[in-house]
């Protein structure tokens, strides 16, 4: 167990994606300054309660670890960060520094179990092709098309599904579930 900064966001991020982030308030600049110093990661929560900015979120009990790859400054007062999804964790605790910043006593929760694609989810596979055919460079290869963890991540990352649809997907320990309840969830449109 140990404590990470958590950033409460209206994303869902998964181990592997990649999150673009415009940070301007004071308290995730002191954050990002920590991390980059520190080698460090932090949290990335979908919000429960609460905004993105301003008073203090309630982040979602689940989240992802997240270190920062690049950054850049392109004006005063604005950090333009690219993060990338490590590991996910479960919070335990958490208190709000003065500043406001949420820290978050957590347990990470262990890479599930890789699977392969099941034939049933043959269309999620298709649907992924086709957008890194259509969007080159949208993720970094090797593209794992025959992975049911790295399939169901990325496309859950990208499809405009409901986010506490999203957030369910993230808490689903099993990849080949994940990606069947996302089969379904594409099945049914689900707001889409």
């Amino acid at each position: 167990m140990s404590e990470v900064a958590l950033f409460p966001l209206n994303t869902v991020l998964f181990p592997g994606g990649r999150l673009p982030l415009r940070i301007f308030e004071q308290r995730y600049m002191e954050m990002a300054k920590a991390c980059l110093r520190e080698r460090a990661p932090f949290g990335v929560c979908l919000i429960r309660e609460g905004r993105e900015v301003g008073t203090p979120a309630i982040p979602a009990d689940v989240g992802t670890l997240a270190r920062i790859a690049a950054w850049d400054m392109p004006q005063l007062g604005v950090l333009h960060v690219t993060a990338l999804g490590e590991q996910r964790f479960r919070i335990l605790q958490r208190r709000v520094q003065p500043n406001g910043l949420t820290l978050g006593t957590i347990e990470p929760i262990d890479a599930e179990a890789d699977e392969s694609v099941p034939q049933s989810c043959a269309g999620c596979v298709k649907l992924l092709e086709r957008v890194i055919e259509e969007q080159s460079g949208l993720f970094e290869p090797p593209h794992r098309l025959d992975s049911a963890s790295w399939v169901s991540s990325r496309l859950t990352e990208l499809l405009p599904l409901p986010l506490p649809a999203k957030q369910e997907l993230l808490e689903l320990d099993n990849a080949r579930i994940r990606i069947e309840r996302l089969n379904q969830l594409l099945g049914a449109g689900a707001g889409l």
